[in-house]
């Protein structure tokens, strides 16, 4: 049966510019860096898996693990799962950088979303567990 979510990724061709939004403004912290190729942070009980999709979409060498080429275009989506008065502090944070808040409401059942984009274009949310009623 399935428990929950292990990992999820998203992709940037600009790992340091990831890097430096995940590690440094949002706060994650950073477990392993591969040169051009991804940089993992720990997220709670997860992790978050930043890819180079241009490296990732190469097959993998003989010698290396057999993980299947993999990656995306566009801007993929993630939502980090923070109380009331987290998302209080992540919205003051990036009021006094240059991150533009796009949206910053609450749902039908109370719950806020706070939505922006990383450097590569992703969207980012910062909601609050009763979103899907996981309070």
């Amino acid at each position: 049966m399935i428990d929950g979510i292990l990992e999820t990724s998203l992709y940037a061709e600009d790992l340091d510019a990831a890097e430096a939004f995940y590690g440094g403004i949002l706060g994650l912290q950073k477990i392993l860096r591969a040169g051009d190729r991804h940089v993992f942070f720990r997220c709670g009980a997860s992790i978050l898996l930043i890819f180079n999709p241009a490296e990732t979409l190469k097959p993998p060498a003989t010698d290396a693990l057999p993980v299947p080429p993999h990656g995306a275009l566009g801007p993929g989506h993630v939502c980090f799962r923070l109380s009331g008065e987290a998302i209080d502090l992540i919205a003051e944070k990036l009021n006094k950088t240059a991150i533009i808040i796009e949206s910053d409401f609450r749902w039908p059942n109370g719950a806020r979303s706070l939505y922006f984009r990383d450097p590569a274009g992703n969207s980012i949310e910062c909601a609050e567990p009763k979103l899907w009623g996981l309070e």
